[in-house]
């Protein structure tokens, strides 16, 4: 104790030292600064500095004045020995702390103090060597910290007086160092730059740079970093080419490269690359690069005998002709380099302005204002969309009140069980398990007078004899076919796709616009005996010319793996076989007759094979995948060798759009594409190599940018051959595909052997930035921003398959439309209340359908009556962003469950009113888009001001909203269901003023915030109950960028406190029963049922006394959801770690183009996220094509 008591007493008497010490210099800078007590006294204060890290702290905290009595010393006395002794204190001052000490020096004048003194010490003859390295030095560390300091060293001449003391003396490295640490902040200012290179900057610079040396190398280091930022500017560039640098830069990287054997010498290696890569910025300086045989110097440096190291930075192979948007806008000849008065401090700084730029700190406009936008009498224009409130049931069957069964048009009986993840058991639908197939008798129809007829035809598109019959290239039609697999090759071979064709007027009238082919073939017809529990059971025409079983996809049975579950093998399989799982709600037929009346822009005429057959999720679980070590530079270098061996590039396109008369050659070794079927993206393919294909996508319509959705067929590959495929054209700076997501793939062969389902597929999967320039229109103005590419390389299973690839699980239009259709004819009447309206047209003149979901009344009696219309309203709505589909796959499992017949899900529709609008964007989706519509604008950024014209689903499905306000009916619940590319798990965002308020490290303003906190509630019930929800992962912040978002709008305008965003993830999750798996429809559809439990426990929570939910039944609920969650599949298995570090260094922070996108990492407990960057998904693009 004593001890600690005469520390302090020593450290107070120091304090008190040093505030005299300060008091007495203020005193003798008033009378006589030029007084030997001056430097008696800063000597003093020297010494405290240079001991106690207090004394340092003290003298640059806020509210102290010994910096500014420093700086007026300084500034007044003309004593050397003084001056040298406050430069030595500043020096302490500025060397430790971090920036917050140089900011303070900035912001107390120091900069033009210290360029003041610089000004006057040079008017000496010579100049005092000590005083310009301590000059020097304090201005290479505060120089970045002053946003103008470069305007100031140019207008007090202080850029020659820098550059002369290098020139004159090049042999003294004590005062060089600093000076060229200066002359590297000069450089930041590209006027500067200029002025500096036209004196003879960049020759000097490679007077002081040179071949391999261990000495000095310090000072070559700060050279070249001086020379990578003087080379940024387009003149100097040029002078280093004209002088032939470019072999100089080349020559000396060798030499360091060859003797830096214990690579002691990585930041001057980099240096000089960094040098290289700024000359490379303009056309002449990749010219004389590539004459300097460049490519080929650094691909030989950058390689190690197993995996090469990271190479050159950009990748300098030749884009194909004729693309648009991705162009080379250097330009040469462009001199105006102009002052960068906007120069950044650093990266901190940078990140917490951003941060606090984009948060909303106007307490006024976060405060909640109902504002009605739109009159009564304008809003009554909505009151057919809501018979619900006025309905008396007069004339309906309402006595009988017991719950009836749901029946799918007498097809399949049973009960809909709720979707969830990991559910193996019997009885479930859709859980196939691998090699167990039970086989069903199939009765071939051959008479054509029992044909029942069909709106589908597989037509083969590479046959190029037209008249030669199906029937000749199948043989003969009577002949047996005991195996579906069998067949596969056969029928794979003679029908490539779905095309929707014209047919007799009787069987589809009026359907006869917009077809492209025509292939009048007879039909044969094929019927399955048994129920079909993801196909219909009848009219499943699919093939002409010959019989064709599809036992296997139509009738497979499911076994059990625990012998206690069942009595026998055989008993399961027999049951399994007469016992349907459940009602499906796909249907060929009827998705064909949907897709017919789908309007799209390129008026498609063809189905593709997994939206005709339909998924089923895999029996298996699907991990996520791990990222091999060096995959990417791998990758890099077989991109760089593009170049140098040029003989091995084929360069030749085999798909393009924009030139329907390309020629389509017949070669056995190329593989074909097509994406001309809904919801279908890709543009043109490139074949580079003999298996290595260059893939891009299209643009939003009426939009040049936002590529990323991909959707396209791939046929005619062989078996055992690893096919690469690079989308060379994305935009988003980074992807969970290098955290473990794959890319989809259907095949139809697996389909036909009963695997209809979609599976993620591909190896050495990354993504990273090549050297595809976007232009300037496309990039927002902005020049330099680059593409970035996916790479992913598949070995098909089957010879002659037609495979399909999808960026994520594909949800069509026509596939709304059609579950809509089967819910709708399979509902109970008497129990259920649904309606499917069309709230508006599309663009395109395509229906967006409004769906209103509750439980019927009791009775027609008044209580009854009246408690069915006082049921408070959930509004949910989907798909505002195309590429999201896995919204969609969400919004279907809160469908099927509010549409199920258990006991929960009667509690629910009993609690509210659903007012549904399952797909705000059909155009988008139908067209294969991947965040507009087709006005080309991002609908989610129009809920403000929407225009009914422009964007019809958005104004009115905002005056449904409105007019529930004005009807003095807010929904309870306001919920838009989104997809994430960045982020893993599900999560949520919400709006709170106390939460955005805190964020803006304004905490007194914060607590006096009083904000009902019920907000959080919904969100961390679904915590408890949703495996795949993250509460750490949510955030209530309000964002300026968000404003005009649904989430936003609805909570500031309409006034619905639980207004929210969820988002789900595209990759998989990393906590919780599914982490380290990647996620899949199961899941997905899982979520969508598991929020409508939410609703039911937010209910309890929110009105115990007017509705009590008996305690025992919220127990079922959540056991009957839990139980079924149970992971039993063998295959099943978790990874410890759900994202690998990267071992290879990878920069992927260049030129984000989500800056309207940005959300901020926050959490329940105000801990930002640091895993990824928090970028909401929907960055891809398309042009309208001919």
């Amino acid at each position: 104790m004593s001890k600690l008591k005469v520390v302090s007493e020593k450290s107070l008497t120091n304090n008190s030292r040093i505030v005299g010490l300060l008091a007495q210099l203020e005193k003798i800078n008033t009378e006589s600064p030029e007084s030997e007590s001056a430097r008696y006294v800063t000597s003093k204060i020297l010494h405290l500095a240079q001991s106690q890290e207090k004394i340092r702290k003290d003298m640059t905290a806020k509210g102290s004045t010994g910096m500014e009595v420093l700086l007026s010393t300084l500034e007044n006395t003309k004593d050397l020995p003084t001056t040298l002794n406050i430069l030595s204190i500043l020096v302490e001052l500025v060397s430790a702390g971090g920036g917050r000490r140089a900011s303070f020096l900035v912001a107390k004048g120091g900069s033009q103090i210290l360029l003041q003194l610089l000004m006057n010490a040079s008017k000496e003859s010579p100049p005092n060597e000590e005083l310009m390295v301590q000059i020097h030095s304090i201005l290479a560390k505060i120089g970045p910290k002053d946003k103008k300091f470069g305007v100031k060293a140019r207008i007090n001449g202080a850029l020659n007086i820098t550059l002369n003391l290098v020139k004159q003396n090049l042999q003294n490295h004590r005062l060089v160092l600093p000076c060229l640490q200066v002359l590297r902040v000069y450089s930041a200012n590209s006027v500067n730059s200029v002025s500096l290179g036209k004196n003879g900057v960049v020759e000097l610079m490679f007077k002081i740079i040179g071949p391999f040396s261990k000495k000095n190398s310090g000072l070559m280091k700060v050279a070249l970093d001086t020379l990578a930022a003087l080379l940024k500017s387009k003149t100097n560039a040029r002078r280093a080419v004209d002088r032939g640098y470019v072999q100089v830069l080349l020559t000396i990287y060798v030499d360091w490269h060859r003797h830096d054997n214990r690579h002691r010498n990585m930041l001057i290696r980099k240096g000089i690359l960094q040098s290289l890569k700024s000359v490379t910025n303009i056309k002449l300086g990749r010219k004389a690069f590539i004459d300097a045989n460049g490519m080929k110097i650094l691909y030989n440096t950058s390689q190690l005998p197993v995996i090469p190291v990271s190479g050159p930075v950009a990748q300098l192979y030749s884009l194909p002709p004729g693309v648009d948007d991705v162009v080379d806008e250097s330009d040469d000849n462009d001199d105006t380099d102009l002052e960068a008065e906007n120069e950044t401090e650093n990266e901190e700084d940078l990140d917490q302005n951003f941060k606090n730029d984009d948060i909303e700190t106007d307490i006024n406009k976060l405060k909640p204002q109902q504002e009605p936008g739109r009159t009564i009498e304008e809003l009554k224009m909505y009151e057919h969309l809501f018979p619900e409130l006025v309905d008396d049931f007069q004339d309906c069957d309402l006595i009988s009140k017991e719950p009836k069964p749901l029946v799918f048009e007498g097809k399949v009986r049973g009960p809909i069980v709720v979707p969830t993840a990991g559910e193996e058991a019997a009885g479930n639908s859709g859980n196939l398990r691998k090699g167990v197939v039970v086989k069903a008798n199939v009765s071939p129809i051959g008479d054509e007078g029992d044909k029942k007829p069909t709106f589908v035809d597989l037509a083969k598109e590479d046959t190029k004899d037209n008249d030669r019959t199906l029937q000749q290239q199948l043989g003969d039609q009577n002949r047996t076919i005991s195996s579906v697999h069998g067949l596969n090759n056969d029928i794979v071979k003679a029908l490539d796709r779905i095309t929707l064709q014209n047919i007799p007027s009787q069987t589809a009238p009026g359907f006869t616009a917009g077809m492209k082919k025509d292939y009048s073939l007879p039909l044969t017809v094929v019927t399955c005996s048994k129920v079909c529990p993801h196909m219909t059971t009848c009219g499943n025409v699919l093939f002409e010319g010959r019989t064709v079983q599809l036992g296997k996809l139509c009738c497979t049975g499911v076994e059990t793996e625990d012998d206690e579950d069942s009595e026998s093998s055989s008993s399961v399989e027999q049951a399994s076989v007469e016992t349907c799982d459940g009602p499906t709600l796909h249907d060929s037929d009827l998705y064909i007759e949907i897709v017919k009346n789908t309007k799209s822009v390129p008026e498609y005429s063809e189905v593709a094979y997994p939206d005709y057959f339909g998924h089923i999720p895999p029996p298996f679980k699907e991990p996520i995948l791990e990222r091999p070590y060096g995959v990417q530079r791998t990758k890099i270098a077989q991109d760089i060798e593009r170049l140098i061996h040029q003989s091995d590039i084929i360069d030749r396109v085999v798909y393009d759009l924009d030139n329907p008369n390309y020629i389509i050659l017949e070669e056995g070794d190329i593989l074909k594409f097509n994406s001309k079927f809904e919801s279908g993206n890709l543009r043109k393919v490139i074949q580079i190599r003999k298996n290595e294909y260059d893939l891009i996508l299209n643009s939003d319509i009426n939009s040049n940018h936002y590529h990323q959705w991909f959707y396209f067929e791939v046929s005619g590959m062989r078996p055992g051959v690893a096919y690469r495929f690079n989308i060379i054209n994305c935009e988003k700076s980074n992807s969970q595909f290098n955290y473990g997501m794959q890319p989809l793939m259907y095949s139809v062969q697996e389909a036909l052997s009963a695997r209809p389902w979609w599976a993620r597929v591909g190896t050495d999967i990354c993504y990273y930035k090549n050297h595809f320039s976007r232009s300037s229109v496309a990039a927002g103005g902005q020049k330099g921003k680059s593409y970035y590419t996916i790479t992913f390389t598949v070995n098909f299973p089957h010879k002659d398959d037609v495979c399909y690839f999808a960026y994520h699980y594909p949800y069509t239009y026509s596939t709304l439309q059609m579950h809509l259709q089967k819910l709708e004819s399979a509902h109970n009447p008497q129990q259920i209340y649904f309606r499917k309206d069309v709230l508006c047209e599309t663009l395109s003149g395509n229906s967006c359908p409004l769906v209103t979901i509750t439980a019927m009344p009791e009775s027609n009696y008044y209580e009854h009556i009246c408690q069915f219309r006082n049921r408070p309203y959930i509004f949910l709505s989907a798909r505002v962003h195309p590429g999201e589909t896995n919204a969609s796959w969400v919004m279907k499992g809160t469908l099927e469950y509010l549409m199920s017949n258990n006991p929960t899900a009667q509690s629910l529709r009993e609690c509210y009113i659903f007012k549904i609008v399952p797909m705000l964007n059909p155009d988008g989706v139908i067209n294969g888009n991947h965040r507009c519509s087709l006005s080309g604008e991002d609908l989610n950024r129009q809920w403000q001001s929407p225009n009914p014209d422009l964007h019809p689903t958005i104004y009115h499905a905002k005056g449904l909203l409105q007019y529930l306000a004005a009807v003095k009916r807010l929904p309870l619940v306001y919920c838009d269901y989104h997809g994430h590319s960045r982020k893993k798990n599900v999560f949520m965002y919400g709006c709170s003023i106390k939460e955005t308020v805190w964020h803006t490290n304004n905490n007194a303003t914060s607590c006096d915030v009083v904000e009902d906190v019920g907000y959080r509630t919904l969100p961390k019930i679904l915590s408890h109950i949703a495996p795949a929800f993250c509460m750490s992962s949510c955030s209530f912040v309000v964002e300026k960028s968000k404003e005009s978002t649904a989430r936003v709008v609805v909570w500031r305008e309409i006034g619905v406190q639980r207004s929210y965003t969820m988002e789900s993830t595209l990759c998989g999750c990393d906590q919780g029963k599914y982490k380290g798996l990647q996620i899949g429809t199961r899941e997905l559809e899982e979520m969508g049922a598991k929020f409508c439990v939410g609703l039911l426990r937010l209910k309890r929570l929110t009105s115990p006394l007017e509705y009590n939910i008996p305690s025992s039944l919220l127990d079922f609920e959540n056991d009957l959801i839990e139980s079924s969650c149970k992971v039993t599949s063998p295959t099943t298995y978790v990874l410890d770690e759900d994202e690998p570090r990267f071992l290879e260094e990878v920069d992927y922070s260049a030129e984000s183009n989500d800056e309207l996108d940005i959300e901020l990492a926050e959490n329940a407990d105000y801990e930002p996220s640091t895993q990824e960057e928090v970028l909401s998904d929907s960055e891809s693009s398309r042009t309208y094509l001919p």
